[in-house]
């Protein structure tokens, strides 16, 4: 039996892009990835997740990654939501897959039960339908070929994180509850009257801050 794990890395920040991996296995190699230490990408540390990154590539039988921009993001949501976008991904990633998948795991956003199965179903190829899917909220904690999706997503993004802040400096996560990320976006509007070229618009952590800046330039003149 061949089964699969797709997670993401990077929903809920204002800045930066998303990670969407998929790792594929034979249901019968999955305890190799157990006896490495693979889980959810967010049980583990840094340096691990980055060896862990390398290791677990040549146990798959396949696997992919995709980075969807904070500029893309910023247009598909203009029509879309943040989990239909998620969805319409892992569509993607699934239907370019050359392996033949009996079950697909995917950590689900959703709350209500069969949703995002719907979602992602309503994008997928008619060939790939005959998949069986189960998206769960929390899979990447339940499912070993998950956690391994997990990790292939979150390194790739944190990668990316590091080069937009050698070109722009150092602006943290790109999470809101990050205190760096909150100075950086705050300086950087009250500096250059919009937000940085990474930024997520529709977020409310950067429509927030161009609304306080713009309330300010009011009062100036």
């Amino acid at each position: 039996m061949i089964i699969a794990g797709i997670d993401e890395a990077g929903r809920g920040p204002c800045f930066g892009p998303m990670s969407i991996a998929i790792a594929i296995i034979q249901k019968n190699s999955e305890e190799q990835l157990k006896k490495m230490g693979v889980k959810d990408s967010k049980d583990i540390l840094p340096n691990k997740r980055n060896t862990l990154f390398d290791e677990i590539k040549p146990i798959l039988l396949e696997y992919n990654i995709i980075t969807i921009s904070s500029i893309e993001l910023n247009d598909l949501m203009v029509k879309n939501n943040l989990n239909e976008i998620e969805a319409i991904k892992i569509a993607e990633l699934v239907n370019n897959s050359k392996t033949k998948i009996d079950i697909l795991y995917v950590d689900s956003p959703d709350a209500t039960k069969g949703k995002f199965e719907k979602r992602i179903r309503t994008h997928l190829t008619e060939e790939k339908q005959i998949i069986k899917i189960i998206a769960e909220n929390k899979a990447d904690s339940k499912y070993i070929i998950v956690g391994a999706a997990s990790i292939l997503a979150k390194v790739t993004r944190d990668r990316k994180i590091v080069d937009l802040g050698k070109k722009f400096g150092d602006f943290g996560s790109g999470y809101p509850s990050d205190p760096k990320t909150k100075k950086f976006l705050k300086e950087y509007v009250q500096k250059n009257k919009k937000l940085p070229p990474f930024s997520r618009i529709f977020w409310s952590t950067c429509t927030k801050a161009m609304d306080e800046i713009n309330t300010i330039q009011k009062k100036l003149f």
